[in-house]
This record gives structure tokens, C-alpha cells and sequence, in this order.
């Protein structure tokens, strides 16, 4: 899963598995981290946890992220390009920001590259938030130019960002 970008299958590096677990935990605060399951490019168990969080490293699709169950099954949904039925609040760290990896549309989820309409972003540190009801995105701006902001707005996707820090 991490070693795909919205259901485009990207190469990631070779890396140990001491390399994956690193880059894994850099994406969440200790209290997260040092319980939760790691993950490699390919979705393989490399550290099993108890805590509900997945935590996968960077790839050359995306910065290392930690998700607990909701944000899973969202990212699921999203790479088999099935919509994603929200029941409950979902969390993902991201608080190594997007690393090398190219950045993201703040409009279109299926989008993999830039275009000069789809507001393409490349985040530092940030949260990922997943409100059970999609209504509660209504008044919240979508633009990632704030520190607060609804990405993939008006998509079964959508989540707000939080930005946590500025990127450097």
C-alpha cells in the first residue's frame, strides 16, 4: 500500500528493515510510535504493535505516515478507487511532512502529477483528520494556503489538514 500513490504502483527504494522502521516512526509522536505496527512498502508486517496505529516509511509516492484504522480503510478505498463510507473520526501523523516525495492535489485524490487546476501541494509536518460527518466540513476552508484546511473537499475522501509546523 505506502509503495503505491493513489492506486499507481510506484518503485520505492531498497531500504533495511532498521532503515523502514526509522523513517516509520519519524511520523509520530512516541506515544504513537513506539506501539504501533510497521509496516514496509509493500504492506508486510516488519514490527508487530499493539496500539491500532500502522505506521509506514517514506516512499518515492509519499512521506511516512501513521494511521490508525480509519485512516486504513480510507487509504484502502481510495487506491481500489472505491468510495469510502465514513463512520467514526480517523487519525494520521504525518510529522516528517512529505519528505522527497512529489506532493499531492488538494482537489482531485486520483490525481499523480501537478496540473495548472488540480492545486497541487507539498505539506511539511501536519495531521490528517477524518470527521464521521462529512457536513462538518461545511465553513471550513479548502485552501492550502491556511494553517486548517479541508483537502479533497466535496469527495467521499475528504479530511481536514493540520498543519503543524511550516516546511522548510
Amino acid at each position: 500500500m505506502a509503495g503505491e500513490h493513489h492506486g499507481h504502483d510506484v518503485k520505492a527504494p531498497t531500504q533495511s528493515e532498521e532503515a523502514m522502521i526509522d523513517s516509520a516512526v519519524s511520523a509520530g509522536p512516541p506515544s504513537v510510535t513506539e506501539a504501533a505496527t510497521i509496516v514496509d512498502h509493500q504492506g508486510k508486517v516488519i514490527r508487530d504493535g499493539t496500539n491500532g496505529f500502522i505506521c509506514m516509511p517514506e516512499s518515492a509516492a509519499m512521506g511516512p505516515m501513521c494511521n490508525d484504522g480509519v485512516w486504513m480503510a480510507m487509504l484502502g478505498a481510495l487506491m481500489a478507487g472505491e468510495p469510502f463510507e465514513r463512520r467514526e473520526f480517523g487519525l494520521s501523523y504525518m510529522l516528517a511532512g512529505e519528505g522527497g516525495a512529489p506532493g499531492v492535489s488538494n482537489i482531485d485524490p486520483a490525481a499523480t502529477e501537478p496540473t495548472a487546476s488540480n492545486q497541487w501541494v507539498k505539506e511539511g509536518p501536519h495531521l490528517m483528520i477524518i470527521l464521521p460527518d462529512p457536513k462538518a466540513y461545511a465553513g471550513i476552508s479548502a485552501n492550502p494556503a491556511d494553517p486548517v484546511y479541508v483537502m479533497w473537499k466535496d469527495t467521499p475522501y475528504a479530511h481536514l489538514m493540520v498543519r503543524t509546523e511550516d516546511e522548510n
